[in-house]
């Protein structure tokens, strides 16, 4: 299957799920992950009007993201060393993996410094908080107690903005659970700051539980993009 026809099944699906959920059709977005994808394959996706894609390592998004320009923006949804904050302020459109104070101040600082430097155009950097369920921080997220303060960090900086949540269920829990407390969490904060925010969760093999548990944003990788490419 062409990756036109791996997005038109996966949309289904999506559609499915919402309607299953009783959920607005169209009100899930599908996030297609490129990792180890080349950019043609990326183009293609832009080719089926979808506008932003999911990379987990710096360089690799870095890389594409020079190479796409405007076809395609680049949300970087994989954790972020605070040392390249600087660097993905330069080429992301999205981060959807803050988990840190410091990260927020290094992106924000980055920000300010790509936009002196005339590296991007666009002021603000749409942020997502990865939250970690259980609180194991090594893979990635910031813990559930540790969520209110970085959301207080981001609303102060100049050019982050919140835009929701991000959660990766830990693999021995019940991830309809992580799911649905994570809708709570989202909502709560939306009642917070007096706006609607978005919850990212669910992958290719759970994303229609996610729906089902409120997510509104789903990655998904192989089903679009095919395998993996090897070496």
């Amino acid at each position: 299957m062409t990756i036109a026809e791996n997005i038109n099944a996966v949309q289904e699906r999506i559609r499915a799920a919402e309607q299953a959920a009783g959920r607005e059709s169209g009100s899930v977005q599908l996030l297609p992950v490129s990792k180890f994808h080349p950019a043609s394959a990326i183009r293609e996706v832009a080719a089926c009007g979808i506008t932003l894609v999911g990379e987990n390592r710096e360089q690799e998004a870095r890389d594409k993201a020079a190479e796409l320009g405007d076809v395609c923006g680049i949300a970087m949804i994989g954790q972020i060393q605070t040392k390249k904050a600087n660097a993905v302020a330069r080429w992301a459109a999205e981060v959807h993996s803050l988990d840190s104070v410091r990260l927020a101040d290094g992106l924000n600082r980055g920000m300010a410094l790509a936009l002196e430097r005339g590296d991007r155009t666009s002021e603000i950097l749409p942020c997502m908080i990865q939250v970690s369920f259980d609180g194991d921080t090594a893979r990635g997220g910031v813990a559930l107690d540790g969520v209110g303060e970085l959301a207080e960090v981001v609303e102060k900086h100049e050019h982050l903005a919140l835009k929701g949540f991000m959660v990766v269920p830990p693999l021995d829990a019940d991830p309809t659970k992580v799911f649905a407390e994570l809708r709570l969490l989202t909502d709560a904060y939306a009642n917070q700051l007096h706006r609607p925010l978005k919850l990212s969760a669910g992958m290719s093999g759970d994303f229609e539980q996610a729906i089902a548990c409120g997510s509104d944003i789903v990655r998904v990788g192989t089903a679009v993009f095919g395998p993996r490419p090897v070496g």
